[in-house]
């Protein structure tokens, strides 16, 4: 079946836009309901698998070498893809470079001021550190997750090798193989998710969305996403000797996945399935890099933050030298690193800092009715990106074992 898988998951893709063509209300309305289902069930099943996947890796490993050298790999390349990432949009930016709006169409589409007020920045680091053990959980805050996950998992691995510490650690183990069994479950019904998801998406960009006010910035992140996707991380594999044409059809379901849920973190339990049984990544190093990288690896928020901050700052006037730019290329990327897992956390993300410099951000309202197929493509990338560094970080400690010990 695994032979035939992704011939599936494309019938499903086509039978899905011929669907969503038919533009029937009806039709589009149950698409609606089947997509948000398994949106649903994903999410459900994506945080017990980020606080599994953490906390057995982390008791296993310890708090020894062998764990410092992996989480090392993890940020390294992390900061790499990112700034890589960064870097590709501002060329196309460049390249391309984008006009100014109509300062008219800026204002009248001038978003409402209290959505920046929700994502103070200040706020999100605050919310990192827990001040109650079932919030994280009920919020989906995943950096608070980690947090505890690190915690709890670094405690156990400290813990005396006792029968109730063996005994923790076999519960912990058998939670998980239940939760990879009801994920195995969700991925084999997944064409009928698959169908929902293209029928819906048809429909959504059938419905009419504004493009050419925005032609040129727009096809920007496009193509820096493409470069990336498709050139720059692809050169990260082939620099460690691993076949990026063999690991990305490995990973495809989970790519797809990425680009309908538009959820790194939705998509996790496919991911980490993926890596493991597709393209052979250890599931001790899966467990521990992935759910990290959902979190932190932001490769397609660090472009959409870059490219539209300098937008918004040009259409403001404001001058865009190269000190500009290389103070905004670091702030891109420490801000996709810290970005809130949540929806459409990127654009308001972006929102609020530019709201901080004093810019006028109405043009965030222009971009918002095309942010749905940006997030798509960013997400995809962002997943795509995360399964790279996992199998990077897979060599990386392959190669640190067979060296010679001095």
């Amino acid at each position: 079946m695994k032979k035939y898988q992704i011939i599936i998951w494309l019938a499903a893709l086509v039978v899905g836009v011929g669907v969503g063509l038919l533009r029937i209300d009806a039709v589009d309305a149950v698409m609606s309901v089947i997509a948000t289902i398994y949106t649903r069930l994903f999410r459900l099943l994506a945080v017990p698998t980020i606080v599994l996947a953490v906390i057995t890796t982390l008791a296993s490993l310890g708090g020894g070498r062998e764990m410092g050298k992996m989480f090392r790999a993890t940020v390294t390349y992390t900061l790499l893809t990112t700034g890589a990432a960064a870097i590709a949009g501002l060329v196309f930016y460049l390249i391309v470079a984008p006009g100014n709006l109509p300062p008219s169409l800026i204002n009248a589409e001038n978003p409402s001021p209290a959505a920046v007020e929700e994502v103070s920045y200040a706020d999100h680091l605050v919310s990192v550190i827990p001040d109650n053990i079932v919030k994280p959980f009920l919020d989906g805050n995943v950096l608070a997750l980690l947090l505890l996950c690190f915690a709890v998992g670094i405690a156990i691995s400290k813990m005396p090798d006792t029968q109730p510490k063996r005994s923790l650690i076999n519960g912990l183990t058998g939670l998980q193989d239940l939760l990879y069994m009801l994920i195995r479950w969700l991925i084999a019904v997944l064409p009928i998710g698959i169908v929902a998801f293209s029928a819906q998406l048809v429909a959504e960009v059938g419905s009419g969305v504004m493009l050419d006010s925005l032609g040129k910035y727009v096809l920007v992140i496009v193509a820096g996403n493409c470069s990336q996707f498709f050139i720059i991380l692809p050169l990260f594999l082939l620099l460690k000797g691993i076949n990026p044409i063999k690991m990305l059809k490995g990973m495809t379901p989970a790519v797809m996945m990425a680009l309908f849920t538009k959820s790194s973190a939705a998509t996790l339990p496919v991911t980490m399935d993926n890596a493991e049984k597709r393209v052979g990544v250890k599931p001790k190093i899966a467990r521990f890099v992935l759910p990290i990288c959902t979190t932190v690896n932001m490769n397609g928020c660090a472009a959409f933050i870059f490219v539209t901050s300098l937008f918004v700052m040009q259409n403001n006037g404001m001058p865009i030298t190269w000190a500009t730019m290389l103070t905004w290329f670091f702030i891109s990327v420490l801000s996709a690193v810290g970005n809130a897992g949540v929806p459409m956390g990127c654009y308001f993300l972006t929102l609020s800092l530019m709201s901080g410099i004093g810019a006028n951000v109405g043009i965030m309202g222009i971009i918002l009715p095309i942010y749905t197929i940006i997030d798509m493509i960013e997400t995809a990338e962002n997943v795509w990106s995360d399964s790279c560094v996992c199998a990077i970080t897979d060599k990386v400690m392959d190669s640190s074992k067979s060296l010679p010990k001095s």
